[in-house]
């Protein structure tokens, strides 16, 4: 079983990776379209994996990650922005994916990432 965390305000592109990482073996998810959001679906269950994208409707994902891992402790972290350049901060270990993303490459990421179960 692998949770996923979806940090992204785009609705569309948020069901998107959904799919893509349901098809690379991710079980469960929980969406967040702001840092607050993010930071209370982690505390309300501990993702196994989280994505991200960077600059949100309000907050960063970085800044929502860095919370996230001070109080749970470590977890796999796939950025996916527009915006690589302004992934701060986006501290190891952690992969960037810029946009626009390509099925195979979520996948590929994610399946490093991601906890073996």
């Amino acid at each position: 079983m692998c949770h996923v965390l979806i940090i992204e305000d785009e609705p569309l592109l948020a069901f998107d990776l959904q799919d893509m990482l349901a098809a690379a073996g991710a079980t469960s998810f929980a969406f967040a379209e702001t840092e607050d959001e993010a930071v209370s679906e982690a505390r309300a269950r501990r993702p196994d994996v989280i994505t991200s994208d960077v600059m949100l409707r309000e907050g960063t994902g970085p800044r929502a990650v860095a919370v996230i891992v001070e109080e749970l402790g470590p977890v796999p972290v796939l950025f996916i922005t527009a915006s690589p350049d302004q992934c701060t901060p986006c501290d190891p270990p952690t992969r960037i994916l810029a946009k626009p993303i390509a099925d195979e490459m979520v996948r590929a990421a994610f399946r490093e990432i991601a906890p073996v179960r």
